[in-house]
């Protein structure tokens, strides 16, 4: 595996090849998740889903899951375990922690020496880390399919659908307590794609009472005016430094007049 990932980031530029390192360690972490059927129980989503599903052009840190099967069939903490001896069985240091106190269960899997391997860092005590999230109690109304991909390794994922998938970016811009660039950035490209499906409604209103219960309900013709008049007043400086280090080489960001107008204000 190692000679892998040095090929994988040779001639490229430290930060790019952080991003790529992350995202192949997100493959084989999906690989485990995949292989310890866990697959059966959670739904992909999110950015990174919308990656390595759709090929959305920007990098992300973090796997977002939502518990969508049998609660029974859960064990995030024993998944951790087995991928991280997966990883210790090829020869690298891994360690694992979960944070399950909350509705999202966070876990993360931390390695030591990989950035040092891979000739990123000069540092071998520096740590990767990959972070897994787990709504352990999702809005109803999800729609879910299964698809199979190739990103560096060949993964059949259990995720929400498109429409399902443009509800969950549109709560976390109209609900999220802070200005996440990547988001917008997501937004954009979605609204850009004529064919990408309107959002599942029912979902994205059960969402938004869960996070508020006197949230207005959004109908087929009042969401886009509720989204715009929240991209109206964010920190386009803010939102350009967020997303940048993500991004694929040559993508910018969408302008502020431009998705202004995909939202048609």
């Amino acid at each position: 595996m190692r000679d892998h990932v040095r090929e994988l980031v040779r001639g490229v530029d430290p930060l790019a090849g952080r991003n790529i390192l992350r995202e192949y360690l997100q493959a084989r972490i999906l690989e485990g998740l995949q292989r310890a059927g866990a697959m059966s129980a959670l739904a992909f989503q999110g950015g990174t889903a919308l990656r390595f599903l759709y090929g959305l052009p920007r990098y992300s840190e973090d796997l977002d899951f939502a518990l969508e099967g049998a609660r029974e069939s859960y064990g995030l903490k024993a998944w951790l375990t087995g991928i991280a001896r997966q990883f210790e069985r090829e020869g690298h240091e891994v360690t694992g922690s979960l944070r399950d106190r909350s509705v999202v269960h966070s876990g993360w899997l931390r390695f030591r020496a990989v950035l040092h391997d891979a000739g990123l860092s000069p540092h071998r005590d520096e740590v990767l880390g990959v972070k897994l999230d787990v709504d352990t109690r999702p809005p109803a109304g999800a729609v879910t399919e299964t698809r199979l991909v190739r990103r560096h390794v060949a993964l059949r994922l259990h995720h929400h659908d498109r429409a399902s998938l443009l509800a969950g970016k549109l709560h976390a811009v109209l609900q999220r307590p802070w200005t996440k660039g990547r988001d917008i950035f997501d937004l954009g490209w979605y609204l850009s794609d004529p064919g990408w499906p309107p959002p599942n409604l029912a979902l994205l209103n059960a969402a938004l009472r869960q996070g508020d219960p006197a949230a207005v309900e959004l109908a087929g013709a009042t969401w886009r005016a509720s989204v715009a008049e929240r991209v109206e007043s964010l920190d386009w400086d803010a939102i350009r430094g967020d997303v940048r280090p993500f991004l694929e080489r040559g993508v910018e960001v969408v302008g502020k007049g431009e998705l202004m107008g995909l939202l048609g204000g």
